[in-house]
């Protein structure tokens, strides 16, 4: 299951999107509304909600988190830590009707992607951050990330791990390289290429393969690349449409090119040094998964503490190279870099996990389709893809 899971047609997806539409008076939370008394000072504890195997653990007891556990020792917070959520859908199914009831959902901190955190936003169902008790976050945070348009001045959210979609290939197999997106339509890949399957997570590049700024994309835009989608589909040129599933196709040759994410193609690269992974000419996707405090927290002080530890790029750099997804703190990679130890010195010079300049220039943060939007462009992409 992908940490950018996709988008369901049906199920909770479907409930979530009805949901999301702001048109259901009951669900909107008014700002006055949605803080609850912060037992932060009396109550040293907090309860954070993650993705699995999206933090560092010890390498001889997996029970142990470094650096949850230096969080403890230095301020005495102890921090329940579950891995509970596997698809933001799912998730939205379960707080959601805690959160549109005004109830507590028992989390101080959860991490969604970034598509979901966009209606949480929406719908009022989480409290702005005390920046002025996040230095870290207010001095470190990548400058490419402080301003997504779900979430101007990145008041509700901080990210927790950022990564790029792009296009994964095997260089020798294909026995060429791949520069741009226009390249997967060749007549050499037809049949050996795959695109993901989530509507989130598969428009942005194709929108960018055609020339289209993604921060301000119209619906005419999508409509486009469904258009040409549906011809690839058609011609048989697109072999599939993929989950995390994949990295499996291009780990053993069935696919020769792939829409990917960079934090997945690291991993293969460790096996097959003949995987590359390539941020096209005309730009890639960047998206995070970002930190957020539900309404009603009740140790929300002892959050937002936890959050800025983890922007303090000593703390970064240590989470980062267990990761390894694009670091959202830039000034963790001196940290790496100064490493004793060559294998993670080395991670200070990956460009998936610190994009260098010339890759920087060319991402960006697609703006999320909004609640108007999201039922009929769901349905329509959802008919191509086959869900």
């Amino acid at each position: 299951m992908s940490r950018r899971s996709l988008l369901r047609a049906l199920g909770a997806g479907a409930a979530g999107t009805a949901l999301a539409g702001c048109g259901v008076p009951a669900a909107f939370v008014e700002p006055g509304k949605r803080a609850g008394r912060d037992r932060s000072a009396t109550d040293r504890t907090l309860h954070f909600a993650n993705w699995p195997l999206y933090i560092d653990t010890d390498d001889d007891d997996e029970s142990k988190r470094p650096t949850l556990d230096a969080f403890t020792g230095r301020t005495g917070i102890s921090v329940t830590y579950t891995e509970e959520i596997n698809d933001n859908d799912e998730f939205f199914g379960k707080v959601s009707p805690a959160l549109m009831n005004h109830q507590e959902t028992g989390r101080d901190l959860i991490v969604i992607s970034d598509w979901m955190a966009a209606r949480f936003v929406r719908l009022g169902w989480v409290q702005e951050m005390d920046r002025a008790r996040q230095p870290n976050v207010a001095r470190y945070l990548d400058p490419l990330l402080r301003n997504p348009a779900f979430d101007e001045g990145r008041l509700h959210s901080v990210p927790w791990q950022s990564g790029i979609t792009g296009i994964a290939y095997n260089r020798r197999r294909l026995g060429r390289e791949i520069r741009s997106t226009e390249d997967l339509w060749a007549d050499d890949l037809r049949g050996r290429i795959t695109l993901l399957s989530g509507l989130d997570e598969s428009f942005a590049l194709l929108m960018q393969g055609n020339g289209v700024d993604i921060t301000r994309w119209t619906a005419d835009d999508f409509h486009e690349i469904c258009e040409q989608t549906e011809k690839r589909v058609r011609s048989k040129h697109i072999r599939r449409f993929t989950g995390n599933d994949y990295v499996k196709d291009l780990a053993t040759g069935d696919v020769l090119a792939c829409q990917a994410y960079s934090g997945d193609v690291i991993q293969l690269q460790a096996d097959n040094p003949d995987i590359a992974f390539v941020v096209p000419e005309e730009g890639a996707e960047l998206w995070a998964e970002s930190l957020m405090i539900p309404n009603l927290a009740r140790h929300k002080r002892n959050a937002e503490r936890l959050v800025d530890h983890y922007y303090d790029p000593e703390v970064a750099a240590e989470l980062a190279a267990w990761v390894n997804y694009v670091c959202p703190v830039p000034a963790a990679r001196d940290v790496l870099a100064s490493s004793k130890d060559g294998e993670t010195a080395a991670l200070a010079e990956d460009p998936l996990i610190f994009p260098d300049g010339a890759m920087r220039r060319r991402l960006a943060i697609a703006r999320d389709i909004t609640s108007e939007e999201r039922t009929d462009f769901a349905k329509k992409w959802n008919s191509i893809v086959g869900l």
